[in-house]
């Protein structure tokens, strides 16, 4: 048994930090204050990704399908494999089409005492002849858990219920109040998307660490099912912090996709889930395993 607790904060204000996500080296640092040495030793934490609390669909791939009112603002139920990247995912596919998409997929940046911050909400103004002059989105963090000791998990609510993340904590920047919490064990998932499937393709969904400063992090090139070599990668520059000390990583930049060249995708696709790589236990090395979908005759045909 493999399991994960997915959690759903609400941004209460704005956030100081970094701009893509919450890592989860600054989760885990707000979790030790509130549990246990011997519980907290124990625990991984993913990058917390930016939700959007708007309307939404399920996409295709998803074990559950139509509209759901605020589908960013909750966790909905995870049966299948594809359904626990529903929120990962920072371009937020699910969100409506009829919506302004490029509006509600970027935060507000407001200037918090000569610092850029994220916004807890979107604040937009709509057309005089409507009902409601403005329409609000919250904003929410995704992250979940997992422990090398099962007894440690799940964390309970009062644990991780007002949280802080990012900087100027101490004038309450970065609040959170938990909105959502579930266990998941990826053992009971479905994979059949992926037993189905004959080629593959995988996500970068975190930064993948290549070279790190931390004192005794083995560096590492890319794993030998990626297709592609360390040369044809983006790659971008991460800092991880340890005791006031800021420590650089050489990473590949998210968002990237590869193709796989292994032969055990289930297997892959539930390491990727637990994270692989240097500082995989501070949200680093996450990917999703994708099939490769085929084409259409038409499409052969062109």
């Amino acid at each position: 048994m493999t399991r994960i607790q997915q959690v759903q904060w609400e941004l209460e204000m704005d956030y100081i930090g970094h701009p893509y996500y919450v890592s989860g080296n600054a989760i885990l640092h707000a979790l030790g204050q509130h549990v246990p040495h011997d519980v907290h030793q124990h625990l991984h934490a993913s990058h917390g990704v930016f939700v959007p609390g708007q309307f939404g669909t399920f996409p295709e791939e998803h074990s559950q399908s139509g509209i759901r009112p605020y589908l960013g603002s909750g966790l909905p139920d995870v049966e299948s494999y594809d359904d626990l990247f529903l929120m990962r995912n920072p371009a937020h596919r699910w969100l409506l089409d009829s919506r302004p998409r490029d509006a509600l997929n970027t935060h507000d940046i407001r200037p918090q005492s000569g610092h850029p911050a994220l916004s807890h909400e979107t604040i937009m103004g709509k057309p005089e002849d409507a009902r409601k002059q403005q329409q609000t989105t919250k904003w929410y963090i995704n992250a979940y858990l997992h422990a090398d000791d099962p007894d440690a998990l799940p964390l309970g609510e009062d644990v991780l219920d007002g949280l802080q993340f990012g900087g100027k904590r101490n004038y309450g920047y970065g609040i959170t109040r938990l909105k959502d919490t579930q266990v998941v064990d990826l053992d009971d998932l479905d994979y059949s998307r992926l037993e189905d499937g004959e080629a593959f393709l995988v996500e970068v969904t975190t930064p993948f660490v290549l070279e790190s400063e931390y004192p005794k992090a083995a560096d590492q090139d890319v794993p030998w099912w990626w297709k592609e070599s360390r040369r044809d990668l983006r790659e971008r520059e991460e800092k991880i912090l340890e005791q006031r000390e800021v420590y650089k990583l050489q990473t590949v930049d998210h968002g990237q996709v590869v193709k796989y060249e292994g032969d055990r995708p289930i297997e892959t696709a539930k390491s990727g889930i637990l994270r692989v790589g240097s500082h995989s236990k501070y949200g680093f090395g996450e990917f999703q395993v994708k099939p490769v979908e085929p084409r259409s005759d038409q499409c052969k045909n062109s």
